[in-house]
């Protein structure tokens, strides 16, 4: 009896610590600064590129990207944003080590002036 007290014990603490993200979902966000020598052809090729990551790596759940339209002006020359959506760190991490994922970061540093990339889970 001890022993099954302890067992679940244990699993009143363990079970949720595992499931503390279960209903939320990563965000992989990462927002590009382009060289003023990248030409319009070299961004479009780099948006086309990264659309067709998700037929290439299934590990995120969605993809998303667009231009920033803000009114702020608060974007400090940033003009794109790309975010992919991931179940678990684990998805993440086969996004990230992926060799598709490798070709378009290799096909973005040379027309790259700076980037900045955060990763999140979703709040409500």
């Amino acid at each position: 009896m001890k022993k099954f007290v302890a067992l679940l014990a244990a699993a009143l603490f363990i079970i949720p610590a595992m499931n503390a993200h279960a209903d939320k979902v990563l965000r992989h966000v990462v927002s590009f600064k382009f060289k003023s020598a990248a030409t319009p052809e070299e961004i479009k090729k780099i948006e086309t590129e990264f659309r067709g990551l998700k037929m290439k790596i299934s590990a995120g759940q969605a993809y998303e990207w667009g231009t920033n339209n803000s009114p702020e002006k608060m974007n400090k020359g940033f003009t794109h944003c790309f975010i992919v959506t991931f179940k678990n760190e684990a998805d993440r991490a086969i996004y990230l080590e992926h060799p598709e994922h490798k070709a378009f970061v290799n096909l973005l540093l040379p027309s790259l002036e700076e980037g900045f990339v955060i990763d999140f889970w979703a709040q409500d």
